[in-house]
């Protein structure tokens, strides 16, 4: 009976050790699940901002030629069919022409009266001090002057010259021309025909509606990995006096905290959107109105940022692209590889310096925590930098009315990213205090 005990009594740690890595395991299959699904919606939540930006880009609006053209053809065409003349502009026109009409008249006088040398010329003069009396052309002046402005105003006149008016106005509309149109029919019937719609306001309404409902979505799978792993840090509590069962409570927590580093380095963590919201110009008694221009959009994940900068030609940022790759990616991997080893195998691995040094002693380079404090500053300053300009492009006055908005926010990935340095601040502190000896191969 005694062989008999002493026989079954190592398969309850085996059994406990079981247990703990299925419950680990399963909670790190649930991590890893909402991390594939936030890091699916996160692309496709990126690729639908970068469709939104584009089709409301400010260069297609606000600095494009083609549309002021259009929309300054339509108020002037429409100002040129409503034309019509007062009673008022009446006045004044007749009183113009009755102007115009005495300024000739004491003009032709006065070529008569001035000394002539020849005699055809003095014949000239002899008739017409003969024949006209100039108070009498005067006196009917005004009689004159009501004539032509009746013919000017009349039906068949008015037609004419807003005839004229209007084709002069459409040839000189027809040379302003710069190629945006062109480009923004491209762009905007290849964006209608992907999202299945036929205008710029249901593309708008659609893609605002879905990036809505993504935005939720991804927000809560990424409190869904944080809630896993804040359920793997708790177990530690119950078990902590377990010491058969810390190397694999502690195996599957890095596990845990390097699907966290994974997807918070790759899903996007800042996102910069500064838009023209409004802008308005009253013009001829009209207003020509511009809304929801984007005047600048970027979303980026960390390992996207190194990437940037490794594609710019100057040495600096390829050098600061390398060392975010490093220090923020590759090193944390390594540590975490180094604790599993130390855990692991036996003494002559697990004590070895390169191995002892990346488990204890290489968090000095480890710069996770920094970037985090990092993103956080950047994203301070850049939001404080954005509204400061906006700000000033705020405009109210009689003729001019301009609106912006900063949709600058820190994203999911952030989120996630700041889990995973919290994460491996407890291991850290839980591989010093806890004895979990290696054991035996």
């Amino acid at each position: 009976m005694e062989t008999s005990a002493q026989l079954n009594k190592p398969k309850k740690p085996l059994i406990s050790q079981i247990l703990v890595i299925l419950v680990m395991a399963a909670l790190l299959s649930a991590e890893s699940y909402f991390g594939y699904k936030l890091y699916t919606l996160s692309a496709q939540q990126e690729q639908l901002k970068e469709d939104y930006s584009t089709a409301n880009n400010i260069t297609f609006g606000v600095f494009s030629l083609d549309l002021w053209r259009d929309k300054l053809s339509g108020i002037v065409t429409n100002k040129i069919k409503s034309f019509k003349v007062t009673k008022e502009q009446k006045q004044e026109l007749k009183e113009e022409v009755e102007k115009q009409l005495h300024g000739m008249i004491d003009q032709v006088v006065h070529q008569f009266n001035k000394p002539q040398k020849s005699l055809g010329d003095k014949l000239k003069k002899f008739a017409f001090k003969q024949l006209v009396e100039p108070k009498e052309l005067h006196a009917q002046v005004p009689s004159f002057a009501q004539t032509i402005v009746n013919r000017i105003n009349s039906p068949r006149a008015i037609k004419k010259l807003k005839g004229i008016a209007n084709t002069e106005f459409n040839e000189l509309a027809e040379q302003i021309y710069d190629s945006t149109a062109t480009a923004q029919s491209k762009v905007s019937s290849y964006l209608f025909k992907k999202y299945k719609v036929n205008n710029i306001s249901t593309f708008n309404k659609h893609l605002e509606t879905e990036l809505e409902e993504i935005r939720k979505t991804t927000y809560n799978y990424a409190y869904a990995m944080l809630g896993c792993a804040l359920l793997a840090i708790c177990l530690w509590l119950p078990l902590r006096k377990k010491q058969h069962l810390h190397t694999p409570l502690f195996i599957m927590s890095l596990l845990v905290a390097l699907a966290l580093l994974l997807v918070g380095a790759t899903v996007s963590i800042i996102e910069v959107d500064a838009r023209l919201s409004t802008l308005e110009i009253h013009l001829l008694g009209e207003k020509i109105a511009f809304s929801n221009q984007v005047l600048f959009f970027q979303s980026k994940s960390i390992l996207g940022v190194a990437e940037v900068l490794l594609q710019q030609p100057k040495p600096d940022s390829i050098t600061v692209g390398i060392l975010i790759i490093v220090f923020v990616l590759i090193l944390p991997i390594l540590r975490m590889i180094a604790r599993g080893i130390h855990l692991l195998c036996k003494p002559p691995i697990a004590e070895n310096k390169v191995n002892r040094y990346l488990t204890f002693e290489a968090g000095k380079w480890d710069m996770a925590d920094v970037m985090v404090v990092g993103i956080l500053m950047t994203y301070i300053g850049l939001n404080g930098i954005l509204q400061s300009q906006l700000g000033g492009l705020n405009m109210k006055t009689e003729t001019l009315v301009t609106t912006t908005v900063n949709y600058t926010s820190l994203q999911p990935g952030y989120i996630i990213f700041v889990g995973y340095v919290a994460l491996t601040i407890a291991l850290s502190f839980i591989l010093k205090k806890v004895d979990c000896p290696p054991q035996d191969k």
